[in-house]
């Protein structure tokens, strides 16, 4: 025996007779899981998307795991409950960052949770994306020249960018009196913000402007001050109980006019509560719950195996979950990495193309722009029957071409 042998045993005899476990001889490659966190609404009003979101991502950490993982490591996600709640996502990001040392974190899906919370991730110089919220100003929270470096990276289809849809296709359709009704927090007041600008740069005004809280079932009184006003499309942002809300409501009123949403009108709940009144609703979306592409249809069919549903509650949050992962992992594979700065610096440098189910992503971001989406990636989807289907066939003619990201997208 020789005497590294002999060390080795009187060591672990050593340690038995002190009743101390004796350690474990690992190899060398079973490193410590790299801990990413995980943060959403998961119980609440906001649950659908949350937990639709978490779903979409553990799916994708699964299968980088089951591939060998990153740099040799596991992916550990560590989920957190923010209650859509600013005070409690503030409190969330701290213990990520400080307890359980998380080199990036990925959720968000209410505007004012991650405007809350991001802060911390920027001080502590660790990578936040946000896969769902889309507030205008995230992503641009911590930019230039008041910042160095910017932490904050986003996969969803921003308020500017959907407002812009939005306007462009009531526009479109010949409308020229437009109402425009709007949710009272943070994303619903941004959104209705980002609308107006796009109608004022039209030299346009909306004939009404309506407000609603979280949880109002009756709009009458919005509705009527909008068919009073001669409104011909009405522009909502909201999530979708309320937008659903709306949409019934014209119905009690027998005031039929088109209603163009944000994108939370293809959310399960708008269409559990609008029924047939929510059919025509058109929305900007950047996933389509269809399967004529290969990507999609496989992780279609993994998310309805692996947690026993038929739909996604909120499938553009599971398809923009599942991405995120991708592309945080590409990013710590090529920094070669789990330092927060390196991963930020490959985020806006990444050389490989990465594979979504939204898109595939080629230089998604850069040190200017953080936004992974442009509009010429964005589609309007259609309530029709119980389900969000393509709303311009052509749109579904596309579907598995690879839409490259426009070169300025703010």
């Amino acid at each position: 025996m020789t005497v590294t042998k002999r060390a080795l045993v009187g060591a672990l005899l050593c340690a038995t007779a002190l009743g101390v476990a004796p350690f474990r001889i690992t190899p060398a490659f079973a490193a410590d899981a790299i801990k990413i966190g995980l943060t959403g609404p998961y119980t609440g009003g906001s649950s659908s998307m949350g937990v639709s979101m978490r779903d979409g991502a553990k799916l994708a950490a699964a299968e980088i795991n089951k591939n060998g993982g990153v740099l040799g490591r596991q992916i550990q996600l560590v989920e957190r409950d923010d209650e859509a709640k600013n005070e409690v996502g503030a409190q969330v990001a701290q213990e990520l960052i400080n307890k359980e040392k998380v080199v990036a974190t990925v959720g968000f899906i209410n505007t004012g949770v991650a405007l809350a919370a991001q802060r911390f991730y920027q001080e502590a110089e660790i990578p936040v994306f946000n896969n769902v919220a889309t507030g205008t100003i995230i992503t641009e929270q911590f930019k230039a020249p008041d910042y160095d470096n910017n932490y904050v990276f986003r996969n969803s289809a921003y308020d500017t960018l959907q407002a812009g849809m939005m306007v462009d296709e009531a526009l479109r359709e010949g409308h020229k009196k437009i109402a425009v009704l709007a949710d009272s927090t943070n994303y619903g007041q941004l959104g209705r913000e980002d609308i107006e600008k796009q109608l004022a740069a039209k030299k346009m005004k909306a004939v009404a402007v309506e407000k609603f809280n979280i949880k109002d079932v009756d709009m009458t009184a919005q509705l009527l001050k909008a068919k009073e006003a001669g409104a011909e499309v009405i522009l909502a942002y909201g999530i979708g109980p309320e937008l659903a809300q709306i949409t019934n409501g014209m119905a009690k009123l027998g005031w039929k006019v088109p209603m163009i949403a944000s994108w939370p009108a293809s959310m399960q709940s708008f269409i559990d509560i609008a029924g047939t009144n929510g059919n025509g609703v058109i929305m900007p979306q950047t996933f389509i719950e269809d399967k004529t592409v290969q990507k999609r249809a496989a992780f279609l069919d993994d998310y309805y195996k692996t947690y026993g549903v038929t739909k996604i509650p909120t499938p553009v949050a599971g398809a923009q979950g599942y991405d995120s992962i991708y592309l945080i992992a590409a990013a710590i594979k090529q920094a070669g990495s789990t330092d927060g700065p390196k991963i930020r610096e490959a985020l806006e440098n990444l050389n490989t193309k990465v594979e979504g189910v939204v898109t595939t992503y080629d230089h998604p971001f850069t040190g200017k722009d953080h936004n992974a989406i442009s509009r010429n990636m964005v589609v309007f989807g259609k309530v029709q029957d119980g389900k969000i289907v393509y709303a311009n066939p052509e749109d579904a003619k596309n579907a598995g071409t690879v839409r490259v990201k426009e070169k300025s997208s703010n």
